[in-house]
């Protein structure tokens, strides 16, 4: 049995999930957590298998990890099971590598979005390995004006107290006066109740009205952050 408050990895024999699990590696030594690697089976009957399989390679190939990574087989179907996972066992936060995914597309239009929209776990999804001395020492929140949850600050809070994280907040440029309130009530609520926090906002506002996800991708890069930080919608 797989004990509560853990790190899962999604677990799909490739070198993207050994990315991810590099990642989680480090989250987890700071939170001093488990990790366990998730794999979905299709049918019952495969489970034992792809079991026995997990286990060898994480002798083979992670016996020196610490934590060391347990498993976990499942049946059913990525795009819920992962999420139900996470919900039943107490996840602290779900590591997802993906393929091949560019630019914008990596939180906007790919297909992790359909596997994480319904769970209120944080999912952390990468491409590569972390690089040498790699943290969350500054992530980027992308703002505009659409109405999503106050879940958002306790998240931001999350990062900040348990990784030391600064926070950018990169605001979407807008002329409609309606956007422009939505966004500065936005920030307006952020910044008061992330001070009583102790969490510090770095401000900026994107140049222009036109394609605000490539904008967010080139800020990013250019103050080197190492993660950005989105909230799905309802």
């Amino acid at each position: 049995m797989v004990e509560k408050s853990m790190i899962l990895v999604t677990w799909d024999f490739t070198e993207v999930s050994e990315n991810a699990l590099k990642h989680a590696q480090l989250a987890a030594n700071k939170l001093r957590t488990k990790v366990v690697l998730l794999h979905i089976v299709k049918k019952e009957s495969e489970i034992e298998a792809v079991e026995e399989r997990i286990h060898g390679i994480i002798s083979d190939k992670f016996s020196d990890y610490s934590p060391r990574p347990e498993a976990m087989v499942l049946a059913g179907n990525i795009f819920t099971t992962i999420t139900e996972a996470a919900d039943e066992h107490g996840a602290k936060m779900v590591f997802m590598g993906t393929h091949g995914i560019k630019g914008s597309q990596k939180f906007f239009g790919s297909w992790a979005l359909k596997v994480i929209a319904h769970t209120k776990v944080p999912f952390v999804v990468v491409q590569g390995p972390p690089p040498p001395n790699y943290d969350f020492e500054d992530l980027v929140f992308p703002l505009n004006y659409r109405k999503e949850n106050k879940e958002d600050l306790n998240w931001i809070s999350f990062f900040s107290r348990y990784f030391g994280s600064r926070i950018h907040v990169y605001k979407a440029k807008h002329t409609d006066p309606a956007f422009v309130k939505g966004i500065e009530s936005k920030i307006l609520f952020l910044t008061k109740n992330l001070k009583t926090k102790g969490v510090e906002l770095n401000m900026e506002e994107a140049e222009s009205e036109q394609d605000f996800a490539k904008q967010v991708v080139n800020y990013s890069e250019k103050i080197n952050a190492k993660a950005i930080f989105l909230m799905t919608t309802k």
